[in-house]
């Protein structure tokens, strides 16, 4: 079993201007001459954590990670209920990765990421192919309509039935056919403790299906009402609007791809993105190499993912 990289600090930070009055929180880490990477959060709306640092070598790579429109430390905040999220779609946030990656002065960079930030990587790839060196994936999501209706829609309450009452239990049962689109309704709600109730609710959702087994650590990482605000506003905006994609564009988009390698990994037992999207990518993408982790659920740090991931990141460092 492998172990993260040490504990590393930036040495850059800054507040990025991306218009529609968003400023997005940049870092970067490890060596400000190695080469280029840029991590995508998952969620959307989940930010950067310390621990995503340490997925890279910092002696070979200069590390950039960003948290996205509304998340973490962006301004503004998407938990605040006058939030404007018009201007939050997978394509605002395409256009934000390319004008990161010009104010950092890259010219090509590799691009990795996990659950949401997997779907953020292939609309960024195939959309400008020739920025990009190598692909890291994990958890695919490729925001299609069986992925949402299997998270809300009932699919993986046959093996999280009392987790998914749970989350039912804030929405009114005249609801309950389309839990995205009430939740949009409750976390608009005037009353504060409504729309609090809501988004932790939510949170926990995604909180207590990501591991194989249950992390009390992580799981009490989205009982803050704050955090759990943003990234439930965020998700409810994305998922109510199919993520901004036509359903199955991703995929059908994936000959964009030709040339640039990478790697999928994806836990057998992934609740949240279950193994068929990362399956399913794979059979179109000749250039991927995907390795299903036989006892891992849907986290970046469970054991068997955690050694696929730094491999491949060891690996495309030699490149």
């Amino acid at each position: 079993m492998r172990e993260l990289y040490p504990q590393i600090e930036p040495h850059t930070t800054g507040m990025l201007p991306v218009g529609g009055g968003h400023e997005l929180y940049w870092e970067e880490c490890g060596n400000p001459v190695g080469k280029p990477v840029v991590f995508l959060h998952g969620g959307p709306g989940s930010g950067c954590r310390p621990g995503h640092r340490r997925l890279f070598d910092p002696e070979r790579y200069r590390v950039v990670l960003f948290d996205q429109r509304g998340a973490g430390r962006s301004t503004p905040n998407a938990g605040r209920i006058d939030a404007d999220l018009t201007a939050n779609t997978t394509w605002h946030l395409v256009d934000d990765m390319e004008r990161l990656r010009n104010h950092l002065g890259i010219d090509r960079w590799q691009v990795f990421g996990g659950s949401w930030g997997s779907t953020l990587a292939l609309a960024y790839a195939e959309t400008h192919p020739d920025r990009v060196t190598e692909l890291v994936l994990r958890g695919v999501f490729t925001a299609r309509r069986k992925e949402l209706d299997w998270n809300f829609r009932g699919g993986s309450a046959f093996l999280f039935p009392d987790r998914f009452e749970k989350l039912l239990e804030p929405v009114p049962h005249d609801e309950r056919d389309d839990p995205i689109e009430a939740y949009h309704r409750l976390l608009s709600d005037p009353d504060e403790s409504v729309r609090s109730a809501a988004a932790v609710a939510w949170a926990q959702w995604e909180a207590d299906t990501a591991y194989l087994r249950p992390n009390s650590e992580f799981i009490a990482g989205f009982t803050d009402p704050e955090h759990a605000a943003a990234l439930a506003r965020i998700e409810v905006h994305y998922f109510r609007n199919g993520c901004f994609v036509e359903d199955g564009q991703l995929l059908r988009e994936v000959h964009r791809l030709t040339g640039i390698p990478g790697v999928i990994a994806q836990g057998r037992y992934d609740v949240v993105t279950p193994p068929v999207s990362a399956w399913d990518l794979h059979r179109a993408w000749p250039d991927s190499e995907l390795t299903v982790v036989p006892d891992a659920g849907h986290a970046f740090d469970e054991p068997g993912t955690l050694d696929v991931l730094l491999a491949a990141t060891d690996t495309f460092a030699r490149d």
